[in-house]
């Protein structure tokens, strides 16, 4: 049965037939009429390999050739007669030669009438581009002579322009002018003779300005250069009328002389010459004699020599006397005389060039008082200037002038904060060098309202330097930032100071580091200030100064406020911080007194041991004394500063650590003694043998170890009585009642 079977085709190890080609290779690709092989192969190539590309494309060329073959064998009649059919192939090629040739040659003759008629078309072009520009040049040319003739002829109209045109007689001008054509004519009008210059100068500065035009087109032409000095002339002679005639306008206040002279001024793109006019002969004068040098100045009642607040008050005074007539010109609306800058080029500068001739000393900020006063009058004046601006944008192109930046260069802001940082960090370094701590008393009169309550001197010193970075004679608003970074830095240096005497009175290393004796040489009564003070200065930080810091700095806005109050807040925190250290040192400096008189614990072995002293029936003498420290302690006047809480926190603290004291010398005087008890016990019981002696005899003495525990136990209840007497329950304390289970008999040992 299986010889029936057709063969089973050549498979892969995945079961598919081995000559079947790849879904990538598409034989109908080639068939398309728009097949492209370069196309075809790259995109083939993206995600097949080269290799498997031409191996398939050399497998379907074998196959296309078997299939050829097959299909010559298989219609071999057909291929045979195909060649038969082919007759007479080269005639034919031939005839089809003839009129091809023909066409071409025809082709060939167009072309050529073509290439000659685009030729000689461009050729037009060019002579009519050539031509073109040579009538442009040629008007131009024309253009130039006649605006340098009516810009001649307009000038002769002007009057002979005298030495001083501003105090020539105006008759005499008014006569010189009327003799000419258009200048009678406009007089006809009604206008006056400085009205009637300025707009013949303004009509020239408008030619002028063509003129500029027409130069900077053709500039390198012969004939402009040989104009050059008929231009030049004519310039100059407009400049110098120009500014003659500003000159009368601005001294006779004529608005209409003084406006066409300003749009002549623009039209000429001079905007400085006008601006400088109006400075030398107007402003620089009056400055000058309001700004006067401090080798020629005297001092005046309630003011000094550097002081420029006067200064400036008079300086407002002329500017609206003298000058805000020319500046309500200028910044007029739909004037187009925008362009002026008179408030800066002309006011700002000189008074910035007075000031540094005159005044050198009003800048200098090594008198930081008098520097701080003239730098705020110097902004306030700034402030007025831009008063006269029409709009933000007018305001925003004052402060962009480089006048405007120099006058501002001036006040040297970085030096002047940090001779105030060395002034108030000083102050604070210098009161935190005292080896000791030194109690002021603020009663006096003279005492600043903010440091009342406060008792040490450098606690007030610390919080007076805070204030005083606030304070409307040291602070400068632009260095704000740098005044709250100063406060932060001094309140961490009074952290410091403190934190390395607690770090010493600990260490117990006196004389290491002058800055930290004042903890080591330090009693517990000045703790008790110092704590009071700590306290008056987190209270202190967290309302009056924090509040006086948030109304300066109000105009930064809600998010800025926000992190000077955090910033604050925890400069006071830091100091809050250092209670508990602070108590820690009362605490245990009252302990270490208290101890002194439990030593005496010793003097009780002695007392009962190997002697044949009845047994106690009082409490020792040296009781009375423990808590004696305590009570002076918290009946002393310097109390009076703890606050209730404080107060409490410390007795007990001070009365547990006491009694942990007290019950360690206890125990370990107890367990000495019971241990030499039990030795001293044997060698006896041992003697008693050898000499016959009864062993309940022994035990019916009454040993030293109960005459001491007996004693200690008369302490411990007068300790506990005592304890009760200053407001301490004795019983919650877990030290005393292990010193009661310590020494107290079985009887009462609950």
């Amino acid at each position: 049965m299986t010889d029936l079977l057709p063969p089973r085709p050549a498979t892969d190890l995945f079961g598919d037939p081995i000559d079947v080609q790849p879904l990538w290779f598409k034989k109908s690709a080639f068939l398309e009429p728009n097949f492209d092989p370069e196309s075809y192969i790259s995109d083939l190539r993206s995600f097949v390999p080269f290799d498997n590309l031409r191996a398939e494309l050399r497998s379907h060329f074998a196959s296309l050739k078997n299939e050829l073959v097959e299909l010559i064998n298989r219609e071999y009649g057909d291929f045979v007669n195909l060649s038969t059919k082919l007759v007479d192939v080269d005639g034919a090629v031939v005839r089809m030669r003839a009129p091809l040739l023909e066409l071409r040659e025809k082709i060939a003759q167009f072309r050529g009438s073509l290439d000659g008629s685009l030729a000689a078309l461009k050729n037009g072009l060019k002579l009519r581009s050539e031509a073109s520009k040579a009538r442009e040049t040629l008007e131009l040319l024309l253009d130039t002579f006649h605006v340098v003739s009516k810009v001649e002829k307009l000038m002769s109209e002007l009057p002979d322009v005298p030495t001083d045109w501003s105090t020539a007689d105006a008759s005499s001008v008014e006569k010189s002018s009327l003799s000419n054509g258009l200048s009678s004519q406009l007089a006809e009008n009604g206008m006056n003779v400085w009205e009637t210059q300025s707009m013949v100068l303004e009509r020239i500065a408008s030619e002028m300005n063509r003129l500029k035009f027409y130069i900077a087109h053709g500039q390198d032409l012969p004939f402009i250069k040989n104009m050059d000095a008929r231009i030049r002339s004519a310039s100059l002679v407009l400049d110098g009328s120009l500014g003659h005639c500003f000159i009368a306008g601005l001294e006779h206040r004529d608005a209409s002389a003084i406006y066409n002279c300003l749009r002549a001024y623009a039209a000429i793109d001079n905007t400085s010459g006008a601006e400088e006019i109006f400075r030398s002969t107007v402003v620089s004068p009056m400055v000058q004699q309001i700004i006067v040098p401090s080798s020629f100045s005297q001092v005046v009642a309630g003011s000094t020599i550097d002081e420029l607040a006067p200064d400036y008050e008079l300086i407002k005074q002329f500017i609206e006397k003298d000058c805000k007539f020319l500046l309500e010109i200028s910044s007029s609306s739909n004037s187009g005389l925008h362009v002026f800058d008179f408030l800066a080029n002309s006011i700002l500068k000189e008074v910035l060039m007075s000031i540094q001739k005159g005044k050198p000393g009003a800048l200098s900020p090594g008198k930081p008082g008098l520097f701080l006063k003239n730098y705020k009058s110097s902004l306030e004046f700034l402030s007025y200037l831009e008063g006269f601006c029409p709009s933000r944008s007018a305001v925003a192109k004052f402060r962009t002038e480089s006048v405007y930046s120099d006058f501002m260069k001036l006040w040297n802001v970085g030096v002047y904060f940090s001779l105030r940082f060395q002034e108030i960090a000083g102050s604070l370094d210098s009161a935190l060098t005292e080896t000791t701590i030194i109690q002021v008393k603020n009663s006096t009169s003279d005492s600043k309202a903010y440091s009342r309550g406060l008792t040490l001197k450098q606690s007030i010193a610390l919080l007076e330097s805070l204030y005083s970075c606030w304070k409307e004679d040291v602070l400068l608003f632009s260095c704000s930032d740098k005044f709250l970074r100063l406060s932060l830095q001094l309140i961490s240096r009074y952290s410091t100071w403190m934190s390395s005497g607690f770090s010493a009175r600990k260490a117990g290393s006196a004389g290491s580091n002058p800055v930290s004796d004042w903890a080591v040489a330090a009693n517990p009564e000045d703790f008790v200030y110092v704590m009071h003070d700590i306290g008056h200065l987190v209270s202190e930080l967290n309302g009056n100064y924090l509040d006086r810091v948030l109304e300066l700095l109000a105009p930064c806005g809600t998010e800025v406020l926000d992190l000077v109050k955090q910033s604050i807040s925890q400069g006071g925190k830091l100091l809050q911080d250092m209670e508990p250290h602070i108590m820690e040192m009362m605490t245990e400096a009252l302990v270490e007194k208290s101890v002194e008189d439990l030593r005496q614990l010793k003097g009780i072995t002695a007392t009962y041991r190997m002697t044949n002293k009845p047994l106690p029936v009082r409490h020792s003498p040296y009781v009375s004394g423990v808590l004696r420290p305590l009570k002076a302690f918290l009946d002393g006047e310097h109390a009076s500063y703890l606050t209730t809480k404080a107060r409490n926190e410390l007795l007990r603290g001070a009365a547990e650590r006491i009694t942990g004291r007290y019950n360690e010398m206890a125990s370990d005087l107890v367990n000495v003694a019971r241990k030499t008890e039990s030795s001293l016990l044997r060698i006896r019981q041992g003697a008693q043998r050898r000499a016959g002696a009864n062993a309940d005899q022994v035990d019916q003495n009454i040993s030293d170890t109960d005459k001491i525990c007996l004693q200690l136990f008369l302490d411990v209840q007068e300790y506990g009585r005592n304890l009760s007497a200053i407001g301490i329950a004795a019983e919650e304390i877990p030290a005393y009642r292990s010193l009661w289970q310590c020494v107290a008999p079985s009887k009462t040992q609950t």
